[in-house]
């Protein structure tokens, strides 16, 4: 047996260990713990909502309403300390941890509302995000004095200038994957992508001389990461769930916000729907440089965060192997191809 094929089968770690009996009793015992020393009581059972290869998520209803665990894998447990980083830059946009388990990887965190997805659709969206994403800008720029920070406490660090060289290790963890897995048009497209590094280093290079300094990029800024404690988006914002972001130019989190909007509504990158809350975003930024120059470094943001999407598809399932992600398995290697598109805001998975 191989030692991937030993890890992926390991009782110990992943899916395997955080569905078990003993791991939840162990969890639920602590969160009990923790709830009291907080002033706080459980007043019902414990669920699982979510397991994924990446971490899993326990809800408890509590004295003052629900509280989720959250337990990342290995690979994304600098959440943890993120929190209190984002709680002490940018207290207004962020939750509050109610308890922090540094050594095991958990955090408590308050119920933060109803996500957006569940409360706005369709054309709606838009005018939802118009409100939303400037927040988004208002936090990364509270976080722009933090890029050390952020980079001690483990955040992968995906700014311009290291992106060549990510470049390479994400060719090469795909150019893995399709070697043992993919079919003849996944290979040749790996290839036809693996080509493009030339353009993709110019990119990089002016993407290092943009007016707009670096800061933390959520990676996976879809709309049931942002959470409202009001009846609408107008109300207060909170933004969660941290395990995928990384040190990069603050733009690259609108290839996800945005293009999952552009696939949600199936309009063109040009279309109102989409310039409208790009450009209020924008707005937030427009004292660093002239619209037309934050245009294009976003849409050069955007093509370069592809790269960034690849790795951190590839971290979230490396812990237990392709062979056990299921679904997510082909998730880097989509992200890799979506390269090829000529579209900055083209999502690959």
């Amino acid at each position: 047996m191989s030692s991937t094929e030993s890890r992926e089968a390991d009782p110990g770690r992943g899916t395997a260990l955080w569905s078990s009996a003993a791991w939840r009793r162990g969890a639920v015992s602590w969160l009990d713990e923790r709830l009291a020393v907080a002033g706080m009581e459980r007043t019902g059972e414990v669920t699982q909502p979510h397991l994924r290869p990446w971490g899993t998520v326990l809800r408890a209803p509590t004295t003052r309403g629900p509280v989720w665990l959250k337990a990342p894998g290995p690979d994304t447990a600098f959440e943890v300390g993120l929190y209190r980083l984002l709680r002490r830059a940018s207290p207004d946009r962020t939750l509050p941890p109610i308890a922090v388990d540094a050594e095991r990887g958990w955090i408590v965190l308050p119920d933060g509302g109803t996500p957006l997805g569940e409360r706005v659709n369709g054309a709606a969206l838009t005018d939802a995000l118009v409100t939303v994403l400037p927040e988004y800008g208002r936090l990364q720029r509270d976080l722009m004095p933090y890029v050390d920070d952020l980079l001690s406490l483990g955040v992968t660090d995906m700014r311009a200038a290291v992106m060549p060289r990510r470049f390479d290790e994400a060719a090469h963890a795909v150019g893995e994957y399709v070697e043992r897995h993919g079919d003849t048009s996944e290979k040749e497209t790996h290839r036809r992508v693996t080509a493009m590094r030339a353009p993709f280093v110019s990119w990089s290079e002016r993407l290092a001389a943009a007016s707009v300094p670096p800061s933390l990029d959520h990676s996976d800024l879809h709309p049931w990461n942002i959470l409202v404690a009001g009846p609408t988006p107008a109300h207060r914002v909170r933004f969660y769930d941290w395990g995928d972001s990384v040190v990069a130019h603050p733009f690259a989190g609108m290839l996800v916000a945005l293009g999952f909007l552009r696939l949600h509504l199936g309009v063109a990158p040009d279309d109102p729907a989409i310039l409208r809350p790009r450009d209020a975003y924008l707005d937030v930024f427009s004292d660093l440089a002239p619209h037309a120059e934050l245009v294009e470094e976003l849409e050069l943001a955007c093509r370069v965060g592809k790269i960034t999407r690849t790795l951190v598809w590839e971290r979230s399932i490396r812990a237990q192997g392709h062979a056990r992600a299921g679904e997510f398995a082909k998730a880097p290697l989509h992200s890799f191809e979506s390269l090829a598109v000529d579209s900055w805001i083209a999502l690959g998975a």
